[in-house]
């Protein structure tokens, strides 16, 4: 049975959407999707990073052109919004299946990240502006 929440023409979910949803549940979406269409033969960590490394650029292209001040206000433009969206959301399902494939916890492991990003790059003074 086909999940209506990853039916192609199904209503966009309510804004609030991410303060109920796990990342478990997001990785469980992933995988009945390829389940239900016996993909896991291509869905190999190769595969998957050249695939996330894929869908990455076609969301750098909505920007490519545009200055930064352009790219702050790309959402306000519906068509825009909506098709960043999808490339948004094609990234992090890619993202998603790396992570189950490699069996990564990513809320431990991004976590732990930022805590050596943090190392790295303390909080300047208040007077000191930094660049990234």
């Amino acid at each position: 049975m086909t999940d209506p929440a990853i039916s192609s023409d199904a209503p966009l979910p309510r804004r609030d959407e991410d303060d109920r949803t796990t990342i478990n549940e997001l990785k469980a979406v992933v995988a009945r999707f390829v389940d239900e269409r016996n993909w896991h033969e291509f869905h190999n960590p190769k595969n998957l990073v050249m695939s996330l490394a894929i869908e990455t650029a076609e969301l750098m292209e909505h920007f490519q052109w545009r200055t930064p001040d352009e790219s702050l206000v790309i959402m306000d433009d519906p068509e825009q919004a909506h098709a960043v969206g999808e490339e948004v959301a094609d990234c992090l399902a890619y993202l998603l299946a790396i992570a189950s494939k490699l069996d990564i916890d990513l809320s431990t492991t991004l976590r732990a990240k930022m805590v050596r990003n943090a190392v790295k790059y303390p909080v300047p003074p208040k007077s000191e502006p930094t660049e990234p």
